[in-house]
């Protein structure tokens, strides 16, 4: 657990600053897709898949 919050922090410190610097390429989709398997291996996994599901109900019924 401790590894994996450790990697959630590294990627996500990384995909801010390529997101800021708006580099987009294939290593800022790495960055992407990496920091999004290890953040559904927390906690936040559960919390984070009810927001989006609370977005999507909310958009389909517009």
């Amino acid at each position: 657990m401790v590894v994996t919050v450790s990697l959630v922090a590294l990627f996500g410190l990384v995909l801010f600053f390529l997101l800021r610097s708006r580099t987009l390429g294939f290593g800022a989709a790495f960055i992407a897709a990496g920091f999004g398997f290890f953040l559904a291996s927390t906690g936040a996994a559960r919390p984070i898949n009810q927001l989006a599901e609370s977005v999507i109900q909310a958009v389909s019924q517009l």
